[in-house]
């Protein structure tokens, strides 16, 4: 992916340079191009004259980066524990069978990313799937194709 230099240029600007703006910056470059690119990092690490293994060890630390691209639509499974319970397993099996993806995956068209996390904290809804930070409780294996929308394999 070639990335557009005078973009990551204004985002910089728009923090006047700072170090201590990393993880901001770091943010709208994400928000721009759904994940963190290596070239942007890199850039981020010369313009800010820092070494590139602090702008990484940031991407990496913290939970909310993504080195990988993710989709347009992201559907993120609860598997806490009163999700388990009522099923989140076989919900997410059916996601990664209609999706022909693995949790963690994104779709060859970028148009999904389906992740797992520990818990959503709507756990009397269980289970929940949280499709683009809309939450979709009491979900089961037959709900998902209108989860989905038209998307079917």
């Amino acid at each position: 992916m070639k990335i557009d230099e005078s973009k990551l240029d204004s985002i910089i600007n728009e923090y006047n340079g700072e170090k201590g703006s990393l993880i901001s910056i770091l943010q709208d470059i994400q928000a721009q191009y759904q994940y963190l690119p290596r070239e942007a990092m890199d850039h981020v690490a010369k313009r800010l004259k820092i070494p590139r293994v602090q702008v990484f060890g940031v991407a990496t630390f913290f939970k909310a980066f993504s080195l990988k691209p993710k989709g347009k639509q992201q559907i993120h499974v609860c598997m806490g524990t009163a999700c388990h319970v009522r099923g989140s397993r076989m919900v997410l099996e059916e996601l990664e069978r209609k999706l022909g993806i693995k949790a963690g995956d994104t779709t060859a068209d970028n148009e999904y990313t389906l992740e797992t996390v520990n818990c959503v904290g709507a756990c009397a809804l269980g289970p929940v799937v949280v499709k683009n930070e809309e939450y979709r409780g009491q979900m089961t294996p037959i709900k998902v194709e209108s989860l989905l929308g038209s998307k079917k394999t």
